[in-house]
């Protein structure tokens, strides 16, 4: 049967001048398996197959800070059961009214309209990721080489008319990662803009550093609040503690198992504050730091480039300060990037 099986393979192969095909994922490789498949469905069962590949860790990593609230309460509960306890004693409602009460509104009565509103903006933020890899590193710098040969071919009043009114530009629109992100485009537009208004490059490059200074305190201003509600939940869970040790005192009368059980109740206030400190408001503010500090190294790519370009690099140079700002687990090499920005 075997030998029939391969001479059947062979044999299509050979009609069909299919050669043997390599799936994406690595782990899925094997010399033995031939398609017996028109190059062109290949092309295209392989297109999808990275396609769903490529989707299925773009939503991992939009979720992974509901993955780690998994594996924090798992652990905790786990490890309890595992030492016989019962997880019902941890669920102490008046202990969380308490504690999430008034961390919650310490918190609210700590902002401002403008705090407030920066606040809800970045909610959004906790379950996304900021969408910054190679790829898009990549295509920001075509841009900036496209911008530059056309500002040394044409001179800095061709691009007047882009960006004038960015939103409506075919030249950002040409790259839909950059156009898709509307405080990007404005920020290269108003470089661009007061450069060629003014004349003046001497500025330009603290203009830029000021206005990433400005949009990185703003994006971190909720991160801090939500880092700093979470450090007051243990003097909270404190709080909860003492009030429920001051209700069993007044119980003194009762017996040991009554005392025991509202001893634990107060004890699982002290426990509550802690967790939710340090497990879930905790990696709330520290993922909001770190997409701003992600955003922030995109942001410093373009600032190197278009500064080297107003300074009077070539456009392959301008770039290439760019691409050496660039984080070294996105940073293409020189080649790969030479190659990308030439063909646009």
């Amino acid at each position: 049967m075997l030998i029939v099986y391969t001479t059947f393979l062979a044999s299509a192969a050979e009609k069909r001048q299919v050669l043997p095909y390599s799936p994406p994922f690595k782990y899925f490789k094997s010399a033995d398996i031939i398609l017996t498949k028109s190059p062109a469905s290949r092309n295209a069962e392989g297109f999808l197959f990275r396609f769903r590949k490529r989707q299925f860790f773009k939503w991992v990593g939009c979720m992974f800070l509901l993955i780690g609230y998994v594996i924090v309460v798992g652990s905790i509960v786990g490890g309890f059961m595992l030492e016989n306890g019962n997880p019902l004693m941890l669920w102490q409602p008046a202990e969380l009214l308490i504690i999430l009460g008034a961390g919650l509104g310490a918190f609210l009565g700590a902002q401002t309209k403008y705090s407030g509103r920066l606040l809800l903006q970045s909610l959004k933020r906790l379950f996304k990721d900021p969408g910054i890899g190679k790829a898009q590193y990549l295509e920001m710098l075509a841009l900036l080489f496209f911008i530059f040969n056309k500002m040394n071919r044409d001179g800095p009043l061709s691009m007047e008319q882009d960006i004038e009114k960015p939103e409506n530009s075919a030249m950002f629109g040409k790259y839909p990662s950059i156009a898709s992100k509307p405080r990007v485009v404005n920020f290269i537009a108003d470089t661009l803009r007061v450069y060629i208004t003014t004349g003046d490059q001497g500025e330009i490059e603290s203009l830029m550093k000021l206005d990433m200074h400005v949009s990185l305190e703003e994006d971190l201003t909720p991160a801090h609040g939500i880092t700093h509600m979470a450090e007051s939940l243990p003097g909270m869970g404190i709080v909860a503690a003492v009030m429920g040790v001051v209700l069993t005192m007044s119980m003194i009368n009762e017996p040991p198992e009554i005392l025991g059980a509202h001893i634990g109740a107060a004890l699982v206030g002290t426990f509550t504050g802690i967790l939710f400190c340090y497990g879930i408001f905790g990696p709330m503010g520290e993922k909001l730091e770190i997409f701003a500090n992600e955003e922030h190294f995109y942001y410093n790519a373009i600032k190197e480039a278009m500064a080297a370009s107003l300074r009077g690099a070539s456009p392959l140079i301008a770039v290439e300060y760019g691409r050496r700002s660039i984080p070294q687990g996105h940073r293409p090499a020189f080649a790969e990037m030479e190659e990308y920005v030439r063909k646009g």
